[in-house]
């Protein structure tokens, strides 16, 4: 029987090349998007649209939708960025970044914990932008520290999760040429999945809760 992958923010970006290869490899693909595309109806088994990740009766909708189907891999993907600067921050954009790079992910695996047995994975899709040693150009206050906190995040489900057989990675996809950087990435979705599901594959619960590159670089938190 084939395994069950299910992915936040599967209509576009990373998150449509995710799906597009775990079906490739004939795993069962579950799409989780705000709105659905004809693209990721194509490799998805299931779409289930009309779910903000940041809503609490979307999220529970989610689960009663899976009603406890077992998941092999949950990958939260879905993600908001936004370019703030010194001296004109928009506190209300900060606040909508950490509601779904940081809170979404970890409200969604609450949820979904009946649906995680032993022997499951969970990816957060993160950035290097949310590593604090490796900031050296400053700014993107919001996503940075968002993504720093779906790593702290990540870092306790992984210690928690441990016990039941669960191992969680925090995962940098690259600079990937999506909506979200205005297509000016260095790689394209497909590369990036690919890394992304290298990455997974090699995840254990000897190397659960660590932070890396797609490419397999290991980044300082």
């Amino acid at each position: 029987m084939s395994s069950t992958v299910l992915i936040t923010g599967a209509n576009r970006g990373v998150g449509l090349a995710l799906a597009r290869h775990y079906a490739g490899e004939g795993r069962r693909v579950i799409g989780v998007c705000r709105k659905a595309s004809a693209e990721l109806a194509e490799v998805a088994e299931r779409v289930i649209d009309g779910i903000d990740v940041t809503r609490s009766e979307d999220v529970a909708r989610l689960a009663r939708e899976l009603d406890g189907r077992p998941l092999d891999l949950l990958i939260n993907n879905a993600g908001l960025l936004h370019d703030e600067v010194l001296g004109e921050l928009d506190f209300d954009a900060i606040r909508a970044q950490m509601e779904i790079n940081a809170y979404a992910p970890l409200r969604v695996v609450e949820a979904l914990l009946p649906c995680l047995g032993e022997g499951a994975k969970v990816a957060n899709i993160t950035s290097r932008m949310g590593s604090i040693a490796d900031n050296d150009s400053g700014g993107r206050y919001g996503y940075r520290a968002s993504k720093a906190a779906l790593n702290a995040f990540g870092k306790s489900l992984a210690v928690d999760l441990a016990p039941r057989g669960i191992a969680v990675a925090q995962l940098h996809p690259g600079y990937v040429q999506t909506r979200m950087v205005n297509f000016g990435g260095l790689i394209s979705p497909e590369e990036a999945a690919a890394g992304l599901a290298a990455r997974i594959e090699a995840l254990t619960l000897e190397t659960s809760g660590g932070f890396w590159h797609s490419n397999g670089e290991r980044l300082p938190w």
